[in-house]
């Protein structure tokens, strides 16, 4: 072996282990959603700082009763000033875009609804599809400041027969991805029960319905495990790797004292190193009610463990 095919190995042997390295999911890859882990900004800076999280990821203010998408431009610049002097950089928006029905179709409701209650639904998903486009730049400017580039959608409320439903779907969607791409923002499609995709098949499916580099993924396990689905091994199989830009964890499904939701996270953290995922990792809790901000604070010591006792 000459000089230059050392060198050249020596490099190629140095870019493998900084990728080996950079995939490693451990602490520093998991994030929290801020309205579920402290009742005020600080407390949910502190929960960071407690855990040594670098990211957080946004949803509501704590204790504001308001979106970060809502918020003026000057309060936006001061929460982000607020989260980087604290070292907290924000992996994904939790945006509730296009979680309402799809005008023209009538989405599976569990509990019946007067004539007039359906009149004032339907003016109201038809007055929030009508403003999509000004919702979704609220979405994207408020990512930006934050520095952030990944903003999640959702495929409109679930219909009976979603598979008829879905090209329509795709069609609205579409555009969005474009607007979203010339911002320089990713727009990533959760898999809800309550949605048109729930699960890993859906989820793939989108993905070739639209091929942008500008759409991607938020992978939400227990939302495939609620619609039956066997999502690990099987769902997480049908996912496109490269589209897995966020995964999120529910409470119930890293803590072994909810069987029924439980879910092999070792197993499923292990996969999605092997396979090379380069995102974070973040708890959305769920487990409401009065203890939520300690059953958060459970779940993330849960994660890291599990985490850690992975790793060895």
């Amino acid at each position: 072996m000459d000089r230059r095919q050392l060198l050249t190995a020596g490099l190629g042997w140095s870019a493998s282990s900084l990728i080996a390295k950079r995939a490693k999911l451990d602490r520093s890859r998991l994030s929290t959603v801020t309205d579920e882990s402290g009742k005020t900004p600080a407390e949910n800076i502190d929960f960071a700082k407690k855990y040594g999280l670098r990211y957080l990821e946004v949803r509501g203010v704590p204790g504001a009763r308001s979106h970060y998408a809502d918020l003026p431009e000057a309060d936006l610049k001061s929460a982000a000033k607020e989260f980087a002097d604290n070292g907290v950089k924000i992996s994904f928006f939790n945006s509730g875009q296009c979680k309402f029905a799809l005008p023209g179709t009538d989405y599976v409701r569990q509990r019946p609804e007067t004539p007039e209650v359906k009149a004032k639904r339907i003016a109201r998903d038809q007055q929030n599809f009508d403003k999509r486009m000004d919702t979704l730049q609220k979405s994207i400017r408020a990512s930006q400041i934050l520095g952030c580039d990944k903003v999640r959608i959702f495929a409109f409320l679930r219909t009976a027969e979603p598979e008829k439903t879905l090209q329509r779907v795709y069609d609205v969607l579409g555009p969005m991805v474009r607007v979203a791409e010339k911002e320089g923002i990713k727009l990533l499609l959760e898999n809800e029960v309550a949605c048109n995709v729930a699960n890993c098949a859906e989820l793939a499916a989108a993905m070739k319905a639209i091929p942008s580099k500008a759409f991607g993924i938020n992978w939400d396990p227990l939302n495939g495990h609620h619609m039956k689905e066997e999502v690990f091994p099987y769902g997480y199989s049908l996912l496109p790797k490269k589209k897995l830009w966020n995964v999120q964890v529910k409470g119930k499904s890293i803590l072994k004292e909810f069987p029924a939701d439980y879910l092999d996270w070792a197993a499923i953290y292990s996969a999605l190193e092997k396979d090379g995922y380069a995102g974070q990792i973040g708890l959305e809790c769920h487990i409401f009610g009065e203890e939520q901000i300690r059953r958060s604070h459970q779940c993330m010591q849960e994660m890291i463990r599990v985490a850690e006792h992975r790793n060895g």
